[in-house]
């Protein structure tokens, strides 16, 4: 049987990521993270998406139990069926409407961002 791909990001997704960056720090895994992933993986093969250093977001998968539903962690933009990240907007055909939402957007974690 045949899966699709899902990319999965990192920060603000599978770990409790509040806009505070510091490289050397992966934040905490999200509660729920593994049951989300686990019935999740039953139907798409799952890559983590993420623009911190590879080594150490496998680590931080092995670390927190994860590493088993994940192919691959990757930083490419590879084609995939569909893409989980908290800093996205789904493109509905209409520019007017996209702009509206750039110009608005703020991250589920932090609604006080500019």
């Amino acid at each position: 049987m045949y899966k699709r791909k899902i990319l999965i990001d990192l920060d603000g997704v599978l770990n409790e990521y509040n806009g505070s960056f510091d490289e050397k720090i992966i934040p905490k895994a999200k509660m729920g993270v593994n049951d989300f992933l686990e019935k999740l993986s039953l139907h798409a093969d799952l890559y983590l998406f993420t623009s911190r250093n590879l080594i150490s977001a496998t680590k931080w998968l092995i670390k927190n139990d994860l590493e088993k539903y994940f192919k691959d962690v990757t930083n490419i933009k590879i084609p995939s069926y569909l893409y989980i990240d908290d800093r996205c907007i789904s493109f509905n055909g209409n520019f007017d409407e996209t702009l509206s939402l750039v110009e608005n957007f703020k991250p589920y974690w932090n609604k006080n961002i500019l």
